[in-house]
């Protein structure tokens, strides 16, 4: 009587490793910590921006001073900040800026130098917004005694601009977008070198131990190294929903955000792609370079070389898109697949990427992975059953 075939298919070993890698690791107490510990600082970050949003300075002024509280909101909103101000007697406004419940007090610059009662210092923002009054006093004054009309003068100079004719319309930035994108950034890399990385440990763990020799007698190297990357892939995925949904739900709730819900979700959609396109890039080759080593001393100095692409990556995104978020450069290097999972989700997530860049980004990688998988998983199977030093590369990428 012949025995039955018990042979797995290459769809189930492969879901069997993958099913043992989510089960352990969503389980281990550093997933749960991470994904917590992440979204409770998102949703700190949202109540801070809440509470601190919006509050500008208040100013007293006195009776005496009071036709220069309407000068002072119209020059602090020429230079972008928001001061409120106050008419309280001089003596009651001094017991005000004593309590904090005022920030400065004016208490002359009316016919002489301008003058503000504050408890300490000046706040560097409303100093600047008080400076530029002073001057425009002292404008008014040399004017009036030249025999002009300060106000008429005020008024050209404040009409006066420059007439600008872009070549190309510019896109409006908005500041929620820019953090949107440091965000999308961070948890991109973050994951990429998170997840990564267990996964070229895991890789060095089977076989320092020899429980590789074990599961490779009953299926195939390539099978164990996709079953493990799509394990470990699927933790980050839940990760990513759970981080960035939750952090977007709760910046949409305490309304911080002013852009619209769907461009705020669409931020998390473009997160999660990038994160799976990114991770099963860099999984393949970190799996496949872990192959070479047979100690966790080692993975580190061995997987070096391909997460340099991540750090670049990620350090042009977050020292040069803030600043200048059409910068050639990001322009470019987003575009090219190593450096495009941490690069382009910021981009996207601030805004004003032309469609073809996006399609050409993902294009390319989605184009590079199956080659990925040919190569890794010729030097996961020439490497991952060879004990003992490391195996050079050009050995592994032979055939076998």
């Amino acid at each position: 009587m012949t025995a039955p075939d018990v042979r797995l298919s290459s769809w189930d070993a492969t879901r069997l490793v993958a099913s043992r890698e989510v089960t352990t690791k969503m389980r281990s107490k550093a997933f749960i910590i991470t994904t917590v510990a992440t979204l409770v600082l998102l949703i700190g970050f949202a109540l801070v921006m809440k509470l601190s949003g919006g509050s500008g300075e208040t100013v007293g002024v006195t009776q005496q001073t009071q036709v220069l509280a309407e000068p002072l909101k119209a020059t602090a909103g020429q230079i972008g900040q928001s001061v409120g101000t106050k008419v309280v007697s001089e003596e009651e406004g001094r017991k005000q800026v004593a309590d904090g419940a005022l920030d400065a007090l004016i208490v002359g610059g009316v016919d002489g130098p301008l003058r503000v009662v504050v408890e300490k210092d000046l706040d560097g923002d409303l100093e600047n917004a008080l400076n530029v009054l002073a001057g425009q006093l002292a404008l008014d004054r040399e004017i009036t005694a030249l025999g002009g009309d300060p106000v008429r003068v005020r008024s050209s100079v404040v009409g006066a601009a420059v007439d600008v004719e872009p070549l190309e319309e510019p896109y409006p930035y908005q500041p929620e977008q820019l953090v949107l994108g440091i965000v999308a950034g961070i948890l991109i890399y973050m994951s990429l070198l998170l997840n990564g990385q267990l996964v070229a440990q895991g890789v060095v763990e089977e076989k320092s131990s020899r429980v590789v020799e074990l599961l490779l007698s009953t299926i195939r190297p390539w099978q164990l190294m996709a079953g493990k990357v799509l394990g470990i892939g699927f933790v980050g995925f839940v990760q990513m929903v759970v981080i960035g949904g939750g952090g977007i739900a709760a910046a949409l709730a305490l309304d911080v955000l002013s852009i619209s819900a769907s461009a705020a979700i669409g931020t998390v959609v473009w997160l999660i792609v990038w994160y799976l396109l990114g991770f099963v890039m860099y999984s393949l080759v970190f799996a496949a370079l872990a192959a070479l080593v047979s100690r966790q001393e080692d993975v580190a100095g061995v997987i070096t070389p391909a997460l340099m692409f991540v750090i670049v990556g990620y350090v042009v995104g977050i020292s040069v898109l803030p600043s200048e978020p059409d910068n050639t450069l990001a322009e470019v290097l987003s575009v090219i697949p190593v450096f495009a999972p941490t690069l382009m989700p910021m981009r996207l997530a601030m805004g004003g990427v032309p469609v073809w860049e996006a399609v050409v980004s993902v294009g390319l990688v989605v184009v590079l992975i199956p080659l990925l998988v040919w190569l890794a998983g010729r030097i996961y199977a020439n490497a991952v059953m060879r004990s003992g030093g490391k195996v050079k590369l050009r050995d592994a990428m032979r055939p076998a």
